[in-house]
């Protein structure tokens, strides 16, 4: 009787010790101890990182303390680490991460989308809102929500953990965060860049033209492009081509869903490469395309491989990569093309790839596989210049 009452009362001991004096409280998770400081990497000039150690800050009572357990690094990170075209430096980058909850602020209860949250669920953040009405959870407009700020991408202040490359990150009241702890690390980290696809299949759907049996072009068989055809191939499209110069990844292409692929390096000229787009398709153009590439050259070029009244997708330019010249009659008037652009996504369409990637694996394509090169934190810059010389697919930061 007396050990079982020591035994409870150094419980007790320990959960109390564990309250801070904002409601918070401080436990042991799955990945150990809190500690006092922790580490961040520090873009602090043109392709240079700096390791650099803060204190993890005290929580609000709407905030929550994630330890960071991978973050993908995605083409923004790469030109923002070589150019700053943002102007952000310092800045702690990161904004494809997942990690475990280890602290809550006591107000926190729900994700965003009405999940219940606890201390040792697996999370993701989308963006942190303001005040803008027409960005909602569920509301039936289109606004995609990239007028929001996004962690990864917020000047250095007096917190320093606002990126998820990082041993921490504070997630502040008033933003996004999803419990995704029924996805695997490799998935959570996939989340963000396929939300993109969701959203620019979801944007191509509107045309009314993508439909079971089209004949579908994607063109750059980057990480987007293969996720595209991944998301594609989930809903049912199967004839699908794929468009790249190296063949690596119009090899990976095939696995991700694609039926036939086409390099442009054989092909000399775009009446060639046209050609070689129609006879993969029995002697027809395309359907419908997506163009991946950012490529203005690429965009052009596209237009050709698709049939009249046909639609396109334009999701290539996340910056602005330069004007592509095209000729408007011939192009689009003649052909009647109808053209949608797509620019990240909706907060449904963020929620919407948590089901698409259990879908992808249910049919055994091999999603996981697009991460083909990972780096602990204090290795980042390597896996910022692997990224830059196109060494890889999707490159990671995993924290061990």
């Amino acid at each position: 009787m007396d050990r079982d009452s020591i035994n409870i009362e150094e419980i007790v001991k320990k959960v109390l010790a564990g309250m801070s004096e904002q409601g918070s409280m401080t436990v042991s998770s799955a990945q150990g101890e809190i500690p006092k400081t922790a580490r961040v990497a520090m873009l602090t000039g043109l392709e240079s990182f700096t390791i650099k150690e803060y204190p993890i800050p005290e929580l609000g009572d709407n905030d929550i303390l994630v330890k960071v357990e991978g973050c993908g690094i995605c083409g923004t990170d790469a030109h923002e680490y070589k150019r700053d075209p943002f102007g952000l430096i310092p800045v702690v980058l990161g904004h494809e991460g997942t990690g475990e909850i280890v602290r809550m602020g006591k107000n926190v209860r729900k994700d965003s989308a009405g999940k219940d949250l606890k201390v040792g669920d697996k999370v993701v953040s989308c963006m942190i809102f303001k005040d803008n009405p027409d960005i909602t959870m569920f509301d039936l407009n289109k606004q995609n929500v990239g007028g929001a700020d996004v962690y990864g991408l917020l000047p250095d202040d007096n917190l320093h953990f606002n990126g998820w490359f990082a041993d921490y990150i504070v997630i502040r009241g008033g933003s996004t965060i999803f419990n995704v702890s029924d996805l695997d690390l490799y998935s959570r980290i996939l989340i963000e860049p396929c939300a993109v696809l969701i959203h620019a299949v979801e944007r191509a759907k509107t045309t009314g033209i993508l439909r079971f049996n089209s004949r579908v072009v994607v063109q750059g068989c980057g990480p987007i492009g293969l996720i595209c055809i991944a998301v594609l191939r989930t809903m049912g499209i199967e004839n699908i081509v794929a468009i790249d110069g190296e063949q690596n990844r119009l090899d990976f292409a095939l696995e991700l869903g694609a039926t036939k692929t086409v390099n442009f390096k054989e092909h000399q000229g775009l009446d060639a490469l046209t050609a070689a787009v129609e006879k993969s398709y029995g002697g027809h153009l395309a359907d419908f395309a997506f163009q991946c590439t950012g490529s203005p050259m690429g965009h052009a070029n596209i237009y050709k491989f698709i049939r009249n009244g046909g639609g396109l997708c334009e999701l290539g330019f996340f910056i602005n990569g330069g004007d592509a010249t095209i000729n408007p009659h011939f192009d689009i008037c003649a052909k009647e093309i109808t053209v949608v652009g797509s620019w990240v996504y909706t907060l449904r369409d963020y929620a919407t790839t948590f089901d698409f990637l259990k879908r992808a694996k249910g049919i055994g394509l091999p999603i996981d596989k697009l991460i083909t090169h990972t780096y602990p934190l204090q290795e980042i810059n390597e896996g910022l210049q692997t990224n830059l010389r196109m060494d890889g697919l999707k490159i990671a930061i995993i924290n061990k």
